[in-house]
């Protein structure tokens, strides 16, 4: 017998971003106009879904450009890559494709550019993160990692008269960013602020629509890889927004039966590297439970897209 008022709310938006889409697309053109084997730096994003996909097409995934054939056609990660992994490359005559997110280009910009004006960058992010390898390793002499709150009391002292600029990983928690810069300032008064925000606007946009239908969920199930920080960030705003419960699936099939005891109504969304099929297979797992009813609550509008890089777009017709 099916338990009336079983429902669902699906947040909107929510899976592929502009960057993700261009890395994966990325990948895909590469391997349309080369052939296999096609070597990626790292996952070409975060989501055991697209990277198994992906291998099952001949791309071979590695932890360095060194790992790949010299000459080889190599992919670098939607998460950036420091200037030494750029040498490395070229200097095993590597035929390269940048895919880094060009959120993330920004940030590694910024980071040159305030090195180069004298500051010391306090860089908020994850310790191992590749992205913030990546942007740690533009200006490695003056840049300090700040993970998480205990982080600030971690760094040295710095002189009234040194300038302190701070960025951060474009995937984390706005929340968990503000809480941090805060406390940045009780510590260093004359810190400042970059000029623009780094966390991207996906992030942001699916963290609101998550905090939009939380409270009204008694579990959120969050489609995501453990190793994808922005799909981990959207358990915690959940919770911390009045999600009785939260957890993280790669797959409808990791769903526990038992979460679903005693409940109403189950949000479900999705982190920014995660394609829609999988989400679909969790309205169905659901659905055969009785969950029937689905609401999308849609928060806000994405219309962002970001070319290929040059080398994958399409030639024009010369008139």
């Amino acid at each position: 017998m099916i338990e009336a008022g079983k429902n669902v709310l699906l947040a909107a938006p929510r899976g592929y971003c502009a960057g993700v889409d261009r890395a994966v697309e990325t990948v895909e053109k590469a391997l349309e106009k080369y052939g296999a084997p096609i070597y990626v730096r790292k996952q070409i994003v975060h989501n055991k879904y697209v990277v198994d996909t992906l291998a099952e097409r001949g791309v071979i995934f590695v932890d360095e450009a060194s790992e790949a054939p010299e000459g080889a056609h190599l992919v670098f990660s939607a998460h950036g890559i420091s200037p030494a992994v750029k040498n490395e490359a070229q200097e095993r005559k590597q035929l390269t494709l940048d895919a880094t997110c060009p959120l993330v280009t920004k940030v590694h910009n910024e980071a040159r550019r305030f090195e180069r004006d004298g500051y010391q960058i306090l860089l908020i992010g994850h310790e191992g993160h590749e992205e913030v390898e990546g942007t740690a390793g533009e200006a490695p002499e003056v840049t300090h990692l700040v993970d998480g709150l205990e982080g600030v009391d971690k760094l040295p002292e710095f002189l009234q008269d040194e300038k302190l600029i701070w960025l951060s990983q474009t995937t984390l928690s706005v929340d968990e960013a503000v809480n941090i810069v805060n406390k940045l300032r009780q510590r260093f008064p004359h810190l400042q602020d970059p000029p623009s925000d780094d966390i991207c606007y996906a992030t942001q946009n699916r963290q609101e629509s998550v905090k939009a239908i939380a409270p009204k969920c008694d579990l959120m199930i969050v489609v995501g890889s453990t190793n994808s920080s922005n799909s981990v960030r959207l358990v915690e705003v959940a919770l911390d927004a009045g999600s009785r419960d939260a957890h993280l699936v790669d797959f409808a099939r990791e769903i526990d039966e038992a979460w679903l005891e005693g409940v109403t109504t189950v949000g479900v969304t999705c982190g920014a590297s995660v394609p829609e099929i999988l989400v679909r297979e969790v309205l169905e797992f659901l659905d055969e439970r009785g969950y029937h009813d689905v609401e999308q609550v849609t928060t806000s509008t994405e219309t962002i897209t970001f070319s290929l890089p040059r080398d994958l777009r399409p030639a024009r017709n010369k008139q």
